[in-house]
């Protein structure tokens, strides 16, 4: 008999996606992710699953219950409307669609107690999701604040985020202050009921949350995806999505027990 080879299977997580609504030379609705997501989960060891506007509620759903994890992507503008704002002039583009299947996203994650990973507009979504609402833009809404959209090359550290010592986060990057990338304009105003704040920027910008509880539910507004070249095996960044994955373990093995 020919030799059978059996392959580890990782655990599915799913991804969600930008959306465009008109894209390309058909000017089509088109859902993307850069592929840096993508290869930081697999080198954590998981399989990404990709969830885009374009599926129904029943499909996301369908989805989420077939994966052992959720990680919200970053992109576009969370709409104001979503925490009871009307949208300020530097509000850059919305895109309703993707608000609706994130939150359903979201809503079957939870419920499963699936960890979540949320990354820039991921934090915001997290955020706006369990109550709290968004600095809309940080230059004009919050003076002081510094620069958050880098100039520094792709990848290349912007600005130092402090953790809060004993945190989830803190155990997870293996230090209190990390120099972290920055691509984004707006941020959590405070932690959403259910949610700690564990991570700021120099001026005070909300950097990284937590849940309170014991699953594992961690927002951060820098793109750990994006590492620099030179990044090892034990960068932050790096340490971050190799904490998801052993929560997605866990909570495999506890559904299984």
């Amino acid at each position: 008999m020919p030799e059978r080879r059996v392959h580890r299977l990782r655990p599915l997580v799913a991804l969600t996606t930008d959306f465009t609504e008109q894209a390309g030379r058909h000017q089509r609705p088109q859902a993307t992710i850069y592929g840096a997501y993508i290869a930081r989960l697999q080198e954590a060891g998981l399989t990404p699953v990709l969830l885009t506007p374009l599926h129904d509620e029943a499909a996301i759903r369908q989805i989420v219950a077939s994966c052992a994890g959720l990680v919200l992507s970053g992109g576009e503008d969370v709409d104001p409307r979503r925490y009871g704002e009307e949208p300020l002039p530097d509000l850059c583009f919305v895109t309703p669609a993707r608000d609706g299947a994130e939150w359903v996203a979201l809503d079957s994650a939870l419920e499963q107690r699936l960890p979540v990973l949320a990354i820039c507009r991921g934090i915001q979504v997290l955020n706006v999701h369990r109550g709290g609402s968004l600095w809309q833009d940080l230059p004009t809404q919050k003076p002081g604040a510094g620069a958050h959209e880098q100039s520094a090359p792709y990848g290349q550290p912007a600005h130092t985020v402090s953790v809060t010592p004993g945190s989830r986060l803190h155990a997870i990057l293996g230090a209190t202050s990390v120099r972290v990338n920055s691509y984004h304009h707006q941020a959590p105003k405070a932690a959403a009921p259910g949610l700690m704040v564990t991570a700021t920027a120099e001026d005070g910008v909300i950097e990284g949350v937590e849940g309170s509880g014991p699953d594992f539910i961690v927002g951060v507004q820098w793109h750990p995806e994006r590492l620099p070249d030179d990044a090892g095996l034990e960068h932050p960044d790096r340490r971050l999505f190799r904490a998801f994955a052993d929560a997605v373990h866990a909570r495999i093995a506890e559904v299984a027990a």
